[in-house]
Formats: structure tokens, C-alpha cells, sequence
């Protein structure tokens, strides 16, 4: 990784980590959303309730089910290829802690005289 984040040229790359680490957010928040549902569901105690609940912990079902298929299809997501999958989570803490290690607020940011600017 090269240490210069304000050159547009080293953000390559960049757009599809960021997709798949969102990706993978989501589908974190979405497995809590699939437990607390059934949580609740065990809990209730009326029938219009648990009606209620089944409806929304089949739809949380079913959008990680889609969230899955999508981050396998664009290879964000190996549940089977274990190997795989260890690989990628290696990288990405890897480029996480190499991102961490940028000197984000450096004491100089100016860019004077690498653009082309008109005179004056």
C-alpha cells in the first residue's frame, strides 16, 4: 500500500473493498436482526404477535439468503472454500491495519504546485 492516500491513483481498488466490507456489515446486522427475531419470537405470547414475527424473521431469512448468494456471486464470500475464506479475512485485516497506520491528518496537505494552475 503506498502511503500517499490524497493520489487519486492509489485508491485503486478501493471502490469493491469498500462494497464487500459493507456488504459484510450488512450481513452481520441482518443475522442479529434473523436471532433477535427468533429471540422475540420464543418470548411472545399472543398469537397476533407471533403471526407478526414469523412474517418479519421470514423476511429477515430471505434478504440473508439474497445478501449470501450476492456476496458469493461477486466472490466477497466463501462459506464453503474455508481456506478461501481465511485467505480473504487475512488480507483484509492486513490492508485494515495498514489503512490504520496512515498518517490521516498530516501536518501538510498542500498540493501547490502538482496541479496545473493558471497564473496569475
Amino acid at each position: 500500500m503506498i502511503n500517499d492516500y490524497l493520489e487519486l491513483r492509489n485508491a485503486e481498488g478501493m471502490p469493491k473493498l469498500v462494497d464487500a466490507t459493507m456488504s459484510l456489515a450488512f450481513l452481520l446486522n441482518v443475522k442479529n436482526g434473523v436471532r433477535n427475531c427468533a429471540i422475540a419470537l420464543t418470548e411472545s405470547a399472543t398469537p397476533e404477535v407471533k403471526a407478526v414475527l414469523r412474517t418479519q424473521l421470514d423476511t429477515a431469512l430471505n434478504l440473508h439468503e439474497e445478501l449470501s448468494n450476492l456476496m458469493i456471486e461477486k466472490g466477497w464470500f466463501h462459506p464453503v472454500n474455508l481456506e478461501k475464506q481465511f485467505q480473504m479475512d487475512i488480507e483484509s485485516s492486513q490492508t485494515a491495519s495498514q489503512i490504520a497506520s496512515l498518517n490521516l491528518f498530516p501536518g501538510d496537505t498542500s498540493r501547490l504546485g502538482t496541479f496545473a494552475t493558471p497564473e496569475k
